[in-house]
């Protein structure tokens, strides 16, 4: 299967060694040429700049994963050629094109996976197990907590010319670590309201939001709230839901499960399997791809939960904008 990677960052160059490493050794790529990491790697591959000419290779793959403001103006295009895409998230930095990916989707035919790859992580699909089969009753609030220092993220580069810090690539805290819209809606249903306060907290230089709370209702029942920063250091990544007859954790940094039945005298803990590191979860994530475009597997993230994602961080944005709580 040949397959177009367009852009080649960090996550980009994340893709491209896992696609490899599974079997998959026919590329093309897109690029801008204004990335900051070499490209060594990828010499013997053809690499185009501009998209018709990458189109022209005919993928039958294409992995968006430029700026979130430009995924639209590849994923359309290669989603018409009837390219199976595999889009990052979040598909993108407004609602405005949205609409004309589903038809593009539609007149092509290929399959989408979205990239949040967090609900390939073993940790939280036990969370998803126990909710599942009722281990603590009903699900009454749940909080999610991500802070992480964005200067960190990518050390041999100005994090305030990555994406993540400018507004006109689609950056900002909400749509960067949208991850927890994404998993409480899988874990705990739909959303049915959201109330926000977001803003340019600390210190940084930054042209976007860096500090947001979020408040969250579920059609199902049940309250959560997710907090995302671009300073706190040590990062911290973690999950709590309290139920009726119990509480479950999970935290990022060691990657285990934990459940407290309401009769419990300890936590029941979940560790991931021996060996398991972060790059895991993206291996998992391309595999699973692999086997979409082979038609063999349905997305596990659809492109309308991606959608459902981007809706819920563009609601967050306006209730904090307009004051106003938001209903569905």
């Amino acid at each position: 299967m040949k397959t177009l990677i367009a852009g080649f960052g960090s996550i980009g160059r994340r893709h491209f060694r896992n696609l490899r490493a599974l079997g998959v050794n026919d590329f093309v790529f897109l690029r801008s040429r204004r990335s900051s990491l070499p490209d060594d790697e990828i010499a013997a591959y053809p690499a185009e700049t501009s998209l018709e000419a990458a189109l022209a290779h005919q993928p039958q793959a294409v992995i968006v994963s430029n700026p979130t403001a430009l995924h639209l103006d590849v994923a359309i295009p290669a989603a018409r050629a009837g390219c199976h895409l595999f889009l990052e998230k979040p598909l993108s930095h407004n609602r405005e094109r949205v609409d004309e990916l589903q038809a593009a989707v539609a007149q092509g035919g290929g399959r989408v996976l979205v990239g949040f790859q967090f609900r390939y992580h073993p940790g939280l699909r036990q969370v998803k197990t126990w909710l599942a089969e009722g281990a603590i009753g009903r699900p009454l609030s749940a909080r999610a907590h991500w802070g992480e220092y964005l200067p960190g993220w990518h050390p041999w580069e100005d994090y305030r010319r990555g994406y993540s810090a400018r507004q006109d690539l689609g950056g900002g805290v909400i749509l960067t670590l949208c991850h927890p819209l994404d998993y409480l809606r899988w874990l705990l249903g739909e959303v049915t309201g959201l109330w926000a306060f977001i803003g340019q907290e600390s210190d940084l230089e930054l042209e976007v939001e860096d500090n947001a709370e979020i408040g969250l209702r579920f059609a199902g029942g049940g309250l959560g709230t997710v907090h995302l920063d671009y300073n706190q250091r040590p990062p911290a990544h973690r999950l709590e839901i309290i139920g009726t007859r119990g509480t479950i954790r999970w935290d990022n940094a060691d990657g285990a499960a934990r459940l407290w039945r309401g009769d419990s005298s300890a936590w029941d803990v979940i560790l991931p399997p021996d060996g398991f590191e972060r790059n895991d979860l993206f291996r998992a994530q391309m595999r699973h791809f692999l086997a979409v475009t082979r038609g063999e597997e349905a997305p596990r993230c659809t492109l309308e939960d991606g959608i459902r994602a981007l809706e819920l961080a563009l609601a967050a944005h306006r209730s904090a904008r307009e004051g106003m709580l938001m209903r569905w």
